[in-house]
């Protein structure tokens, strides 16, 4: 019989924001294919005799095709395995979780999507910036800051730049110049606040802060580097009072 595969996500950086349903699939688990923004210590919920297999991919270099991934979880899963395809973040946001999903499905083999929190929510809260906030945004959307594989997939950019109050770029770093320009030139304010957070979530995060029309030389002055989020909106502004806020309490405390 074939076993059950859960295309799982590990949460953001901090091993604490992994969900319970997560931690108990990962308790479980004969296998765990894992990735490369995954926190490692997760894998101490798993049993002794788990097999684990780092299959990460960073920008232009992977440590496996995504197709012998998909390829390799259907034979572990054929041969009676109980496997847990951990994913930083949530699979099906950004993290071609439902690419997994459909091979699986293609090979009759039973999953289940365990969600995850996203990095888009997640990196701009620990650095103070609420993604939505009353009077200043009432909507956000999310895109890879990769660029795409045709020009007919390319972003509507003078659609975007004016239309949406939040804007959060995934993997937005080696892309940000681009980014940039075309929210300025498609109508964006220059003044606009943008903030990247590297690491977001983990001991190790970094935060820069600027406007649309600096924060490419505050970037290059720091050799700001992925992996990243970035964040275009008024609400970068509002981290300004809540870290404030943050850092009072924590003294008082």
């Amino acid at each position: 019989m074939n076993g059950k595969v859960y295309i799982t996500g590990a949460g953001p950086g901090d091993k604490g924001l992994i969900t319970v349903k997560a931690a108990e699939a990962l308790k479980i688990a004969d296998v765990v294919f894992y990735d490369y923004l995954v926190n490692i210590e997760l894998l101490d919920y798993c049993k002794a005799t788990c097999e684990s297999i780092y299959v990460g991919k960073k920008h232009k270099k992977h440590t496996c095709p995504q197709e012998d991934i998909n390829q390799m979880i259907v034979d572990y899963a054929k041969m009676g395995k109980t496997v847990v395809r951990l994913k930083g973040g949530d699979p099906y946001v950004f993290g071609r979780g439902s690419e997994e999903a459909i091979k699986l499905l293609e090979n009759g083999i039973e999953f289940e999507e365990i969600p995850g929190i996203t990095s888009g929510i997640a990196a701009p809260a620990y650095a103070g910036i609420p993604v939505t906030a009353r009077n200043v945004s009432s909507s956000v959307a999310f895109f890879t800051g990769h660029p795409p594989v045709s020009r007919e997939r390319d972003l509507q950019w003078d659609k975007i730049s004016t239309g949406i109050d939040t804007l959060v770029f995934y993997m937005g770093v080696t892309n940000a110049p681009t980014i940039v320009n075309n929210l300025m030139e498609h109508g964006r304010s220059k003044e606009t606040p943008v903030a990247l957070i590297r690491w977001g979530t983990c001991p190790e995060q970094e935060v820069v802060k600027g406007e649309l029309h600096n924060i490419i030389a505050k970037m290059e002055e720091l050799d700001f580097r992925p992996p990243a989020i970035m964040v275009v909106g008024e609400v970068v502004s509002i981290s300004d009072k809540l870290m404030a806020v943050a850092e009072e309490a924590q003294m008082a405390y």
